[in-house]
């Protein structure tokens, strides 16, 4: 067993110095990395609000995008700074854009989610079993709503608890007004903080080019990682068949 995980690493350590080093030498790909900062501000810059808005709409429909949701609530706090009924149009904007994107997450996961889960693959890339999915369900069903409002408060979770919130059976009655109540301290914290340290927020993608870099790498890591577990999975069953 370790040695097969030891093999395992060197595969996946492989497949990710091959993928990075295609990047690197292809040359544009760091240099772009350190302008998506500069590109996401011009979008925000130009649209404004409508963009920010769109971005985290996609964004809780389940859609990845380079820059959390964070950055966008943040960046509306900047754009209405001065005045405070523009805040609370903001505010009151974040809240129904986002019930609406995990609404759709929430009904795709609802309908697909457990045949997803049930996959072999999905189910151990997303460490993720039925084991694990009945617990969750028994934690959503003691603590209802407090589980959803309190969960998507942590760091990378509000997605996940979309997922898990349908995949578990959580009725939408429940998940709808607990996702209005989060997103409404989120949207508060996070335009409150924009419009008291805005300046500061273009900085961090202006000036931190190097951050989209080691994203890059992380990503491919958890590729390689994720195609190293399918081809293992995929030979065991061959193993097995044969």
């Amino acid at each position: 067993m370790l040695r097969r995980n030891r093999k395992s690493l060197v595969a996946v350590s492989i497949v990710a110095v091959i993928l990075a080093g295609a990047a690197i030498v292809e040359g544009d790909v760091p240099e772009d990395l350190t302008h998506i900062g500069s590109l996401v501000i011009g979008l925000l810059n130009r649209f404004g609000a409508a963009a920010c808005l769109a971005l985290l709409y996609f964004e809780e429909s389940g859609i990845p995008l380079p820059v959390p949701g964070d950055f966008y609530v943040a960046f509306m706090g900047r754009l209405n700074a001065d005045s405070m009924p523009h805040l609370l149009v903001a505010w009151l904007a974040i809240i129904a854009v986002v019930l609406a994107g995990s609404t759709n997450l929430y009904w795709l996961a609802r309908r697909w989610g457990p045949a997803l889960l049930r996959h072999p693959v999905v189910g151990r890339l997303l460490h993720l079993d039925q084991r694990r999915i009945e617990r969750a369900r028994a934690w959503f069903n003691r603590w209802g709503p407090w589980a959803i409002i309190f969960g998507r408060h942590i760091p990378g979770f509000r997605i996940a608890i979309t997922v898990i919130a349908a995949t578990a059976g959580v009725p939408y009655r429940v998940f709808a007004p607990s996702v209005a109540v989060s997103t409404a301290i989120w949207a508060a914290v996070g335009l409150w903080l924009g419009a008291t340290v805005g300046e500061a927020i273009g900085n961090v993608l202006f000036d931190r080019g190097w951050i989209y870099i080691v994203g890059l790498g992380l990503l491919v890591l958890v590729l390689a990682v994720a195609l190293v577990r399918a081809w293992r999975s995929w030979g065991a069953r061959r193993a097995l068949a044969g």
